[in-house]
């Protein structure tokens, strides 16, 4: 498995600061939720100097096809509800980690395996982590 280079790519905006009530922080989770991705947190790094992003999401999905149908989905309802296309996305080749990031919302959908082998919850422990399974 191989990391995904977007991250060390760009910095993080310091324009719009994000809260968990953000339109496209809502949106986001909610698409997740909409198609069933489980294991469903958030993580608030905006007190981590060295993040480059306000949030990392993160879910995992079951199939290839889920992981294709939620980073689908979640571009689809941020696009049409919050009027903003990613800045980058990888990983939709493979489809075992997509990552799309939205500068400063970075959401991780990933497959059981490949989130228990590069563990970011536990890589980013100093973040207060929120479940939003429903």
């Amino acid at each position: 498995m191989t990391t995904l280079s977007v991250l060390s790519s760009r910095k993080k905006s310091t324009v719009t600061r994000l809260t968990r009530s953000s339109r496209i922080f809502k949106t986001i989770i909610k698409a997740i939720q909409d198609k069933k991705g489980e294991q469903l947190v958030s993580l608030d790094l905006r007190k981590i100097p060295e993040a480059v992003a306000d949030f990392f999401i993160i879910c995992q999905a079951t199939s290839n096809t889920q992981v294709r149908a939620i980073s689908d989905f979640i571009e689809e309802q941020v696009r049409f509800k919050c009027e903003e296309a990613p800045y980058k996305h990888e990983g939709k080749q493979g489809l075992h980690w997509v990552l799309i990031d939205y500068v400063n919302i970075v959401v991780h959908v990933m497959q059981p395996d490949t989130r228990k082998f590069y563990r970011l919850e536990e890589m980013w422990h100093d973040a207060p982590l929120t479940g939003h399974d429903e």
